[in-house]
């Protein structure tokens, strides 16, 4: 598939995997991330968090002996040479203590991933194998105290030292997330002040000062740190990838991380669930656990939505580079360099992995407060740690804003350069809110769930198409409009993979093991549709610039392309808490 064609394909298009087809080595390797990150890590959560680095380094050396290092590493560098979703598995699953899961999660994504994709042969003897195993940690260092959006816009700078042998490097980097501890960082500099390039840099290079801990709002046992270059010596052999070519490192590098920190953010949101149950079971207010009550409930049901779609979603996606990866030639020269393509074809799955994820986990870890109380604003319970903890990941890779504009503006280019058909799309979108449009099969199951999600497809075509009609080239410059547009592809592609995942689970394993999740579909579906459909109708009103004889037009389609479903949430809401705080857990 295209990446970003599933707003433009009929769901059920392509196939997607699914949690529930794990296979025996994915199930094993869950487990053994499960119970490294809590019975190795957590007990070491109060050092963890006072800034003692000492035990972060051993847990890293023993996740090394374990293999969690080194589950995408090639087979001829000591790794596993496995594929996202046997990854996707262990990053969900080491999330118990999130400064440590930060730092796991740097490390094998954005820290090894270019040596790994990049390097040159001597460059992954050298480095490559100690970071599967953990003799080395890596770190990524790309951030400037001006420039951090616009990465490109740093300043940091390369020269060719007299001897020909190094680079003399100067500048300042900043949030260098395992940079207090780390052996390697991969480096981002301007050669000659203009062609930006990455460097792998050693810890113990002269001229590399590292600076002091950031005092941080969650996260507090992660390290932080600036890194000062004055006059750095880096040999030439270090330069990585091509010389001013540095942003397809920094950018392909940066869609791992997304799609990573989306896998973490399903675990957390996990994880919250199974503290916060036992909790609302056994806490006694009016003569009956709190867990009895309508309200309480509620809660439940949205924490365990909002997971169960971004689960869906980021099995979705591993899948699909998983599978685009293995149709390559395994013998082609370039195969290296296809592979990065791959990574830079999905970019936009990357962002809404790393957007919809991480907000997802914001309002779990809400809830999860609200639920303990009082109590759940006292450090003495695990989830005020959470709460703190998760509010990095918006602003993590690329903030959720930045990563927003990415979503819709890399749609629209593609568009523009032929790659994928959406004008065609609106023309046809456009005949049919004169003609009608096709219902999905309303005696299936899921049907109505069905024919709302390809409305929503519908929406975001035609918002972006009025928007680009209206500004035309200024387009990318209505960033309201941009933002607007890609919760709704943000929406689809969650809501798409949640029904997909749903009807598969009714396919393979019957009625009954797709009561609760088809519940979760209905509620998901209705009530967001519901909020797009008014954000939406905002949107079109400011796009008329607030004048009632141009907005009705826009009104008009507007009615004839939303989803016209009438849900009763609140039976599946409670049918959905049921289940949950039965297992006390995420257990579907």
């Amino acid at each position: 598939p295209l990446g970003g064609g599933f707003v433009l394909d009929p769901l059920g298009t392509h196939d997607v995997f699914i949690p529930e087809e794990a296979s025996d080595e994915e199930k094993s390797l869950a487990q053994l991330a499960n119970e490294f990150s809590s019975n190795e890590v957590l007990p070491h959560s109060a050092a963890i968090e006072a800034g003692n680095h000492e035990p972060v380094v051993k847990l890293f050396k023993k996740a090394g002996e374990l293999g969690l290092l080194m589950a995408e590493v090639p087979t001829e560098y000591g790794g596993l040479g496995l594929g996202k979703v046997p990854t996707t598995f262990i990053s969900e699953n080491v999330t118990h203590q999130g400064s440590y899961s930060v730092a796991f999660m740097c490390h094998t994504g954005i820290a090894t991933l270019p040596v790994m994709a990049f390097g040159t042969e001597a460059q992954k003897q050298k480095y490559l194998t100690k970071l599967a195993t953990g003799e080395m940690i890596g770190a990524y260092s790309l951030t400037e105290p001006g420039a951090g959006s616009d990465a490109l816009a740093g300043r940091t700078k390369a020269v060719l030292a007299p001897d020909g042998k190094h680079y003399l490097i100067n500048g300042e980097k900043i949030f260098v997330t395992n940079g207090g501890f780390a052996d390697l960082f991969t480096l981002f500099a301007k050669i000659d002040g203009e062609h930006f390039t990455a460097f792998l840099v050693e810890r113990n290079t002269p001229g590399l000062t590292i600076g002091r801990e950031e005092k941080k709002m969650g996260i507090h046992g992660s390290s932080t740190v600036t890194l000062s270059l004055k006059d750095a010596k880096v040999p030439v052999e270090n330069v990585l990838g091509e010389k001013g070519k540095g942003h397809r490192i920094a950018f392909n590098v940066l869609n791992v991380g997304r799609w990573k920190l989306g896998a973490a953010s399903v675990g957390a949101c996990k994880r919250l669930i199974e503290k916060s149950i036992p909790y609302i079971k056994q806490r006694q207010q009016f003569e009956k656990p709190i867990a009895d009550f309508e309200l309480m409930r509620d809660k439940v049901a949205t924490c365990a939505v909002a997971t169960y779609l971004s689960e869906s979603m980021v099995y979705r996606f591993a899948h699909t580079l998983d599978a685009v990866t293995a149709a390559l030639d395994a013998s082609a020269t370039d195969l290296a360099h296809q592979k990065q393509e791959v990574l830079k074809e999905y970019a936009i799955e990357a962002s809404i992995a790393k957007v919809f994820c991480s907000e997802a986990l914001q309002k779990v870890a809400d809830e999860a407060v609200q639920m303990f109380g009082g109590y759940g604003f006292c450090e003495d319970y695990e989830v005020e740690r959470f709460y703190r903890d998760c509010r990095i990941n918006r602003i993590f890779e690329g903030t959720n804003e930045i990563n927003r504009l990415i979503i819709v503006n890399t749609i629209l280019k593609r568009t523009m350069k032929g790659e994928l058909p959406l004008l065609n799309r609106l023309q046809e979108i456009l005949g049919q809110l004169k003609t009608g449009f096709p219902e999905a099969a309303k005696g299936e199951a899921l049907g109505g769930e069905v024919d709302a999600v390809e409305r929503l497809k519908r929406l975001a075509v035609y918002l972006a198409g009025v928007g680009v009609q209206k500004y035309q080239a200024d387009m990318e410059n209505q960033q309201m409009l941009l933002s607007c547009v890609a919760d709704v592809i943000m929406d689809v592609y969650a809501l798409e993979s949640g029904v997909m995942r749903a009807r598969k689970l009714r396919q393979k394993f019957g009625d009954e093991k797709a009561k609760v999740v088809e519940a979760m579909c209905r509620v998901a579906v209705a009530e967001r549709s519901v909020q797009l459909v008014a954000s939406a109708r905002q949107a079109l009103i400011n796009v008329a610039e607030g004048k009632p004889e141009e907005f009705e037009k826009y009104g008009k389609a507007l009615e004839r392309i939303a989803p016209k479903l009438v849900t009763d949430t609140r039976r599946d809401r409670l049918a959905i808490a049921a289940r949950i705080i039965e297992k006390e857990a995420f257990v579907l």
